[in-house]
């Protein structure tokens, strides 16, 4: 039987759905059973074709042959309006009524917050008369702003109306108005309830009679035929007179944007950001992430807020992009302001939103500006992983990857996209629904490799495996008759790490090539391997997913945690028993044994718990069931939260155990277990290659050879990107180590660390600055040298790396990094503190300490238990006004708030 491609698929079935009106993309995958951007690429490919024609609004429809373009021939500016948002309906039907009413239009009034898109509604309500032959096509719309000139009444009035010569000092001509200027038009007043009581008396004068007077006219009148469009933000009949209102039958009201669909919104975002894209002329990549944030953080300010947040991210990947000579305009979370990703942590209210408008396995969305669709970026696509790779090889290529370099990259990534697509395929493609996208032929053949394997490997085979092998051996078919070549980059490592998987792929591709009658490379037996040791994984092999319950003392201790766990992931999968004081632990037990006893086909069971017998209830239910179990003790709500994160994602209860046994709190122990760490003593710079450590050795010569650097407290550090380890991982074991200065490179590193482009170092332009770090950096660390001078009663050198541990632990505890200036400023105030305190000094009163203190709970308790180890070597008592002083150098709230 010849096989039908998922392309073909797609045309046939949205024939057999068009009824005389488009059909969106969502809406045909939804039919089909397949994902969205699968289907909305074919489309597209289809348009390209001419077989298939799309609109330009939101959402974008699509219909065989030219109907669509027919049907938009016939379509004014409001109709798109209103399929772009079905809730601006009603105030398209008012402004139709308003612009047709006989004989010259009815003025209308537009009701609205700030922001939600007044004067674009009114500037599209001037095209739909010009559309409809109500004005002519060079009919002007004159747009005034009455709060301009709201505190100059006599100025506003002569705005509007004009002036005749002489009417006051400085009028030395005639001067038409607004209003003559409109002559044949629309005249929107924006803010009309800042229009003086004078002027709207005026303008309803106007308004009946089409005749008015320039100021300082007392004979002469003088007409206009002007349809008046004014908007409000305020409440008309308490802001306005009402024999003017009166003479504005027609008012419209535009909802605000939380008051409009997700998908109206989709399409505002959208809107702006190709807008941004055409004003840039290139293409921007918007993260998932940040998609998400932009439909879901609350925007009081409505569509202009909306705009303006848009605008400024994209502003700032520009910065990145000419900064630091990227190869695209990029935006993530890191480009967005605060509220914005705000947006982005209650993932239960939105969580369906999101998968109802953005594809779940595109990390990022391509704005073009030449195209009316949102095209996805599949950097971990699920069906073709064939192009997945050649396009990576090709990415790391075009870096000037070394081969060695390519192929630790590829190991890391082939296992990686295989993961992703066995992890996610069963909950996105039924059996049921593989006949409409593949070959029947293939789905006959996938049964029998499948036994055939099931045999060989005496163990079964997922679901998963059948329906993600279906889907890439169509893949592969479609791709062997366009005689398109497949090559596995990690071919002889999978061959030699997977001996037995691999020769069972050989097996399989053979059969593939007898029953499809195609030839087949060996790679592609390297691809075929992926998917049976992939499947063979612990955390894909359970039945069902690991149970999470949680134990503690106290009447509600546990469920508290158990309820903030499930609420942050937006479930309902951790349980929590609370102990109270009063009941014992036989009866606790018993509750355990219960709740256990609800869970089907459970793997296992990880218990949180806080203390005592209860660290026991896990070896005796193990003991009872014979189903394992594993005990965290000393749990808190991080626990918690990482180990139904994990349990959710279907990770093996050994495998979540030792992640959860990872994770550690703040607490004064871990403070005493630190503070006797040593801090660094030296800094290093470090030099980053992609290009190989050749590269890396000769910038560091460079370096060395035009750096003045401090003997024995600086040291250049080549860093080159060969092996699986990511730069973040190496800059953190460097950081472990010694302090890391400054970076240069020849990429953008996200790090708060300065860094410089090697183009900069090599020209000498940056030389001068890492010089300045350099010399700001030694001062900092020779302080314990030069304040030894300065202080009477503890030695310098000691109570300087005293007091720099103390620092460190602060930093940490409140996860901020002060720069050096900071630095030396808070060194030299602690140790000339602990030296006033330890010779009996007065202690400095703090104004408002207390209430300071009050607000600002948790910052005053981690540098109160850092300053505790002063205490106690130095013999000296650091009081809450010492305390409060300190705070201020880690900006704790404004120190103007507090009578300073």
């Amino acid at each position: 039987m010849k096989s039908v491609k998922r392309i073909e698929a797609v045309y046939c079935k949205l024939k057999a759905m068009h009824q005389g009106k488009g059909i969106s993309a969502l809406a045909l995958a939804d039919a089909m059973g397949l994902s969205r951007a699968n289907v909305s690429s074919d489309l597209n490919q289809l348009c390209r074709e001419g077989k298939v024609t799309k609109s330009d609004g939101r959402p974008t429809l699509f219909a065989p042959g030219g109907s669509i373009a027919e049907a938009e021939s016939s379509e004014t500016t409001l109709d798109k309006l209103v399929k772009a948002g079905r809730s601006l309906a009603t105030a398209v039907e008012q402004a139709k009524a308003a612009i047709l009413y006989p004989p010259r239009g009815m003025h209308a009034l537009i009701l609205g917050e700030t922001g939600v898109g007044k004067s674009m509604f009114a500037g599209m309500m001037h095209k739909y008369a010009v559309e409809m032959g109500k004005l002519a096509k060079n009919a002007p719309f004159i747009t005034f702003n009455c709060a301009d000139y709201s505190n100059n009444p006599q100025l506003l009035i002569s705005q509007l109306f004009g002036v005749k010569k002489g009417a006051y000092t400085g009028a030395d001509v005639d001067r038409k108005g607004l209003i003559e200027k409109a002559d044949g038009g629309i005249l929107f007043l924006d803010e009309v309830h800042r229009l003086p009581a004078e002027g709207q008396e005026m303008f309803f004068t106007f308004m009946d009679k089409g005749r008015f007077r320039r100021l300082g006219e007392t004979e002469e009148e003088r007409s206009a035929n002007v349809l008046i469009i004014s908007a409000t933000t305020e409440n008309p009949e308490s802001s306005l007179l009402r024999t003017f209102t009166r003479r504005i039958p027609m008012i419209i009201r535009l909802p605000q944007l939380k008051e409009r669909s997700i998908e109206e919104r989709f399409g505002l975002i959208l809107l702006f950001l190709k807008e941004e894209a055409r004003r840039l002329d290139r293409e921007i990549l918007v993260s998932t992430n940040a998609m998400r944030a932009f439909l879901s953080y609350n925007c009081p300010n409505n569509i202009g807020q909306l705009k303006s947040d848009i605008q400024l991210a994209c502003a700032k990947a520009y910065a990145d992009y000419v900064s630091y000579r990227k190869e695209c305009i990029y935006i993530s979370t890191t480009d967005l302001a605060g509220h914005v990703k705000e947006g982005l942590l209650n993932t239960k209210d939105h969580r369906n939103d999101w998968g109802k408008l953005l594809s779940m396995k595109n990390n990022y969305y391509v704005i073009n500006p030449n195209q009316a669709e949102l095209e996805d970026g599949e950097m971990a696509g699920l069906d073709n992983v064939y192009e997945l790779i050649d396009a990576r090889v090709e990415e790391l290529k075009s870096r000037g990857v070394s081969q060695q370099e390519l192929e630790a990259i590829m190991e890391r990534d082939i296992e990686n996209y295989f993961n992703q697509f066995l992890y996610g395929i069963d909950k996105r493609f039924k059996k049921s629904n593989l006949a409409n996208i593949v070959d029947p032929l293939v789905i006959s053949l996938v049964e029998e490799l499948v036994k055939f394997s099931e045999a060989r490997l005496d163990r079964v085979l997922s679901q998963k495996v059948c329906l993600g092998m279906a889907l890439h051996i169509q893949t592969l078919v479609e791709r062997r008759r366009r005689n398109e070549s497949i090559i596995n980059p990690q071919l002889n490592h999978i061959r030699s790490k997977y001996r037995q998987e691999f020769n069972l792929a050989l097996e399989c591709s053979k059969l593939i090539e007898k029953r499809l009658d195609i030839s087949l490379p060996v790679d592609e037996a390297g691809f075929l391997t992926m998917f049976f040791i992939l499947d063979n994984e612990k955390h894909h092999t359970s039945n069902g997913n690991v149970g999470v319950i949680v134990l503690a003392h106290g009447s509600a201790t546990a469920s508290s945690m158990a309820e903030v766990a499930n609420k942050l992931l937006g479930v309902d999968y951790a349980v929590g028993i609370n102990m109270p004081l009063d009941i014992s632990p036989e009866e606790i037990l018993h509750q355990l044994r219960t709740c256990i006893g609800t869970f089907a086909d459970c793997p296992g069971f990880l218990l949180l718990v806080d203390m005592g017998s209860l660290t026991t209830f896990g070896s005796i239910i193990e003991k009872e069931t014979d189903i394992p179990v594993r005990v965290v003790s000393l749990a808190s709500t991080p626990h918690v939260l990482e180990a139904t994160r994990k349990a959710m994602l279907g990770y093996a209860l050994e495998e979540i155990y030792q992640d959860v046994l990872g994770i550690t709190t703040f607490n004064e122990a871990s403070f005493k277990a630190k503070r006797e760490a040593p801090v660094s003593s030296r800094l290093a710079i470090v030099t980053v290659c992609l290009t190989g450590e050749g590269s890396a050795i000769a910038l560091k010569s460079f370096l060395e050879n035009h750096l003045r650097l401090p003997e024995n407290l600086f040291e250049v550090i080549p860093v080159n990107l060969i092996g699986t380890e990511n730069i973040q991982q190496r800059l953190k074991k460097i950081s472990e180590k010694m302090d890391i200065a400054c970076i240069v490179t020849s990429f953008h590193i996200d790090t708060k660390v300065p860094q410089f482009h090697i183009q900069e170092v090599l020209n000498l332009k940056a030389v001068s600055e890492i010089q300045d770090i350099v010399n700001i950096q030694s001062t900092y660390l020779k302080m314990g040298s030069t304040i030894k001078y300065h202080l009477k009663n503890v030695d310098g050198e000691r109570v300087y790396t005293d007091v720099k541990h103390c620092i460190a632990l602060i930093e940490e505890a409140l996860h901020v990094k002060l720069s050096v200036d900071s630095l030396i400023g808070i060194v030299l105030h602690i140790s000339c503190m602990v030296d006033r305190l330890k010779g009996g000094g007065v202690v400095v009163k703090y104004c408002n300490a207390a209430q300071y203190i009050t607000d600002n709970r948790q910052a005053y308790q981690s540098i109160r238990t850092a300053l505790n180890y002063l205490e106690e070597k130095y013999q000296i008592n650091i009081t809450d006004n010492e305390i409060c002083y300190v705070m201020n150098f880690f900006e704790i709230k404004e120190p103007g708030e507090y009578g300073l």
